[in-house]
């Protein structure tokens, strides 16, 4: 049973990450029960919990293809046990998400299925969620000896394309206003940066990570302007020069998500730079014995 408690690690001691973790995930849904239960979802209080507990799946996810490039990047090799938490818990709000979404429309099936095959939104996201469904059945200790470790790799690399799909269903029912589906665009695409610096051998250094947050902010900007100004009419420097307004009026709440995306990877570079010489101090040392041997041997 202890291998079970989400508080304990394979050792089945207590693990303070593991515990804080879930106990943070578990937040937005008693959040989302508390101001159910206080009259406070406004208006729409069923569509207001679908779009929340979507939104949170959304993050989650990116929470969980965050761990594997933080873990090497900040050497903190404990990070790795809550991936699997992590993922599940994403698959658990996802699953609410339609849950929800059938109680909204009185879990008419015809009614159901019919919404869903007219929109490509929603077809998008079924896509997605059945997708996770199969990522989350197989992401136990069984399944990967039963899989075999190479095939269970290759299935589970489709969290890539999945979260892709995600995001794009998040971003068609946002219609008019994609501010939040821009900036988790952003980091997915600076996720993706991190998983290539690795995947082809790139030093990882922090003024690498520095160049990677300033330059996906960047693109993240350039994308939220094109969306609008395809999507809207709207003039696409007038668009892109709203990026500048928090150094014209110096108020945060001018930030966009591309400033957002280029923080977050300056916070990483900034963990890095601060971590960095604590993991690099062994190699150093490795690396000066074996010049002394070398500087020997010619000798």
């Amino acid at each position: 049973m202890s291998a079970w408690l989400p508080w304990l690690d394979r050792q089945g001691r207590f693990s303070p990450l593991r515990a804080g973790v879930f106990a943070l995930v578990l937040v937005p849904a008693l959040w989302l029960a508390l101001d159910a239960w206080s009259g406070q979802l406004g208006s729409k209080p069923w569509t207001r919990a679908v779009h929340d507990t979507g939104t949170w799946a959304m993050r989650l996810l990116l929470v969980t293809l965050a761990v594997s490039p933080l873990r090497r990047i900040l050497d903190w090799s404990k990070l790795i046990g809550v991936r699997r938490m992590l993922g599940l818990s994403a698959l658990a709000y996802a699953a609410a998400h339609l849950a929800l979404y059938s109680i909204d429309l009185a879990f008419d099936w015809g009614l159901i299925v019919s919404e869903i095959v007219k929109r490509f939104y929603l077809i998008v996201g079924m896509t997605a969620l059945l997708g996770l469904v199969a990522l989350g059945a197989t992401s136990t200790d069984g399944m990967i000896r039963r899989l075999g470790s190479r095939r269970w790799q290759l299935l589970h690399n489709l969290v890539y394309p999945i979260t892709g799909l995600s995001l794009l269903h998040f971003a068609l029912q946002s219609k008019i206003d994609v501010t939040q589906p821009a900036l988790m665009n952003g980091l997915f695409a600076l996720l993706l940066v991190y998983r290539g610096l690795y995947r082809f051998r790139i030093a990882v250094t922090t003024r690498a990570l520095v160049a990677c947050g300033l330059l996906i902010g960047l693109v993240t900007a350039l994308c939220e302007t094109a969306w609008y100004a395809l999507t809207t009419g709207a003039s696409a420097w007038m668009v892109f020069q709203a990026n500048a307004d928090v150094v014209v009026y110096g108020e945060l709440a001018a930030l966009r998500p591309g400033h957002w995306v280029a923080f977050a990877g300056l916070a990483v570079a900034l963990l890095h730079a601060v971590r960095a010489p604590r993991a690099s101090q062994p190699q150093r040392e490795r690396g000066g014995r074996m010049r002394q041997v070398e500087a020997r041997g010619r000798t």
